[in-house]
């Protein structure tokens, strides 16, 4: 079967998605290295690089043993109401960084600095550790640790020597995607005053249009999510760890905490009151103390109409724009088709502060009529989320016999029927669902969103960002509370996939 035409058309997104790591390489060339070297040599990128390594040596490790800890108690132990803290832990996800940084400061107003930037960090992005680690859990073999413990090992050397190194994809995976998120972060950061390479762009930014220090620091934060991805392949290393066997099909024991029982559940129910409770709370205090009147259903429900329209577009070009790929590397896997892919994902671990720089600059230079336009906002949520679209559609499109083709092949059909009318339909769940994840992480989009949007554009988030930039904590609770409530969806599907990869 020919995929010329696929794989043209997977080449041509590829490309778009290398337009970011481009950019910072044709702005170095454009303003020479004599002036490379005098704004990215200054002290001032040295403290953002200072304060970039400080937050990411404090945060991830806190968020490992915080998510490692909390997923052992909820899939090992026979804490009560496993289920409910299991669901609990990743509830946090569907407030985004920014509303957990308005909680927050909105309870302690003195809230500033990188204690409280770890602080709310962990508290934000924890769950993105505790999915991965609580799915490997409950897929592992109960039997390494019974052979372990047949050794002579107690229980915490078992953990520490059996259990701990199974766990080691599952913890890399989640670390990166933190540490990503913590380069990216910027409503979170500039609440509580924390200066990041990402607050620092968008002040250039927002100070003067296009500027070189903008884009050197925007080249300096590439170098960043490039080192970590680099480190993290270092750390993940490459030992095997899938068995040959079936392995054992019982569920592995839940080991019985008797009298510590109450002291254990102290970690999920205060993990629950910080993540959910103070949020949740400060949010009814500020809609109580508003009244009806802060409920502007004009205003409101002119933001709630624009982040739906965007969402949904963007959903759909992003996930269209993966079909091809997503097809290739299932269909026709082979060299071409994984350097394909990789660029299809390596997006997705850019900041959304450098992708939108690098198409202000573009759309500056070159195509000045698409500045500030719906196309190129779409762009950038396509360049954004579509690693997030891949997912979803590799897993359906798998799941779709091949033979099936073949047979409406051999029955007239040429190779595009076939897929549009046998593939695309079998896969129809699993592109709706990319559509939803897709257009939810829109919602919640602030940075790209913010620097792009064409102008009368609002969101949900970027009307939430404009009033608490003016104080107005009242005003803006409304915009938060439907931003939770858009999310929710998320959470749910993002919880469901967790037990549906591990087997529950």
């Amino acid at each position: 079967m020919p995929h010329a035409g696929v794989t043209a058309v997977a080449t041509l997104v590829a490309l778009i998605s290398l337009v970011p790591l481009g950019f910072v390489a044709w702005i170095t060339w454009d303003v020479g290295w004599q002036t490379v070297e005098s704004l990215v040599f200054r002290p001032r990128v040295g403290e953002l690089l200072v304060n970039t390594v400080l937050l990411e040596v404090l945060t991830v490790p806190l968020s490992i043993v915080l998510a490692v800890t909390l997923a052992w108690l909820t899939e090992r132990t026979d804490i009560p109401g496993a289920r409910l803290w299991s669901w609990l832990a990743v509830a946090p996800l569907a407030v985004p960084a920014f509303v957990h940084s308005y909680a927050w400061v909105s309870l302690i107003p003195g809230m500033r600095g990188l204690q409280s930037g770890v602080f709310v960090s962990v508290l934000a992005y924890y769950p993105f550790l505790y999915l991965p680690v609580a799915a490997a859990l409950r897929r592992l073999d109960p039997a390494i640790e019974d052979a372990a413990a047949s050794l002579g090992l107690n229980p915490l050397q078992v953990f520490l020597r059996a259990v701990l190194p199974q766990l080691r994809l599952a913890i890399c995976g989640g670390s990166l995607l933190i540490g990503l998120h913590l380069l990216s972060e910027y409503g979170l950061y500039v609440m509580i005053r924390f200066d990041t390479f990402a607050t620092a762009i968008v002040d250039q930014f927002q100070s003067a249009y296009n500027s070189p220090a903008a884009n050197m620091l925007g080249g300096v934060l590439v170098g960043c999510c490039l080192f970590l991805l680099g480190f993290e392949i270092l750390v993940r290393g490459s030992e095997r760890y899938a068995r040959v066997g079936a392995g054992s099909a019982r569920p592995a024991d839940r080991r019985r905490l008797g009298k510590l029982a109450p002291l254990a559940i102290l970690l999920p129910v205060l993990l629950a009151a910080l993540t959910l409770g103070v949020p949740l709370v400060t949010l009814g205090r500020w809609l109580s103390i508003g009244g009806a009147a802060i409920w502007r259903f004009d205003a409101v429900g002119t933001a709630f109409a624009q982040t739906v329209v965007l969402a949904v577009a963007g959903g759909l070009v992003t996930t269209l724009a993966a079909v091809p790929m997503a097809w290739l590397s299932i269909r026709a896997p082979g060299r071409l088709q994984r350097i394909l892919e990789a660029c299809h994902y390596y997006v997705g671990s850019l900041p959304g502060v450098v992708v939108a720089l690098a198409l202000v600059t573009i759309t500056v230079r070159l195509a000045l009529p698409l500045y500030q336009t719906f196309a190129t906002l779409t762009v950038a949520y396509v360049l954004l989320f579509l690693p997030r679209a891949m997912v979803g559609l590799r897993a359906s499109i798998a799941q779709a016999p091949v033979e099936l083709e073949r047979a409406a092949m051999a029955l007239g059909r040429t190779p595009g029927q076939a897929v549009r009318e046998v593939t695309m339909r079998l896969a129809a769940p699993g592109f709706a669902a990319s559509v939803a994840l897709v257009a939810l992480g829109i919602t919640n989009e602030l940075t790209a969103t913010l620097m792009l949007s064409p102008n009368g554009v609002q969101t949900l988030a970027t009307r939430f960002w404009s009033l608490t930039s003016e104080i107005d904590y009242v005003a803006a609770a409304p915009y938060a509370v439907m931003m939770i409530v858009l999310s929710l969806p998320l959470t749910l599907i993002l919880y469901s996939q967790s037990k549906r990869t591990s087997g529950q």
